[in-house]
C-alpha cells in the first residue's frame, strides 16, 4: 500500500521537473481533454501553466476555471500528485518572463531562453491555478 507524501514531499516533488498531465472538462459529451504539459509550481504554492491562446485547450480552460493535474515519477520508486484546482488568474499575453522562467525550468537556462525568444510573437496565455485538493501516493516502501 503506498504512504501519502508528506506536504514537505509534496511541494518537493512538484517543484522538481516533471512534464504532467492536465485534464479539463470538454464539451459535447467528448470525455476530459487531457494533455501532457509544462507547469511551474511556485514558491507560493501556485501552479502556473502557459500555453497557446487560441487553443483547445485555453478555451476549455477558460470555459471551465478547474483544472486536474497529474505529475508523477515514471521510474521506480513511483510517486504521483494529482492536484484539483482552480483558475485564480488568467494573463493575455502571457508576460515574457513567465514564459521564459518555464521555458528555463525545463530546456535550461540557454536553450530556455532560445525557446522563449522563438515564441516572440506568437499569442499565448499564462494560466495560475490555486491547489484545491490533493492526492498524493508514494510507492518507495513497495520497491
Amino acid at each position: 500500500m503506498p504512504r501519502k507524501l508528506t506536504e514537505a514531499e509534496r511541494e518537493q516533488f512538484l517543484a522538481d521537473k516533471h512534464v504532467a498531465v492536465l485534464s479539463v472538462a470538454a464539451e459535447d459529451g467528448r470525455p476530459p481533454s487531457s494533455v501532457p504539459i509544462w507547469y511551474d509550481y511556485t514558491s507560493d504554492g501556485l501552479i502556473r501553466i502557459n500555453t497557446g491562446a487560441g487553443s483547445r485547450k485555453a478555451k476549455l480552460i477558460e470555459r471551465a476555471g478547474v483544472v486536474s493535474l497529474v505529475v508523477q515519477r515514471e521510474e521506480p520508486p513511483y510517486q504521483y500528485v494529482i492536484v484539483e484546482g482552480s483558475v485564480v488568474d488568467t494573463a493575455t499575453p502571457a508576460p515574457d518572463n513567465a514564459r521564459e522562467e518555464i521555458a528555463i525550468r525545463y530546456l535550461g537556462e540557454e536553450a530556455g531562453r532560445e525557446f522563449a525568444r522563438s515564441m516572440a510573437g506568437v499569442a499565448t496565455v499564462l494560466f495560475t491555478v490555486r491547489p484545491d485538493r490533493w492526492l498524493t501516493a508514494d510507492f518507495s516502501d513497495e520497491v
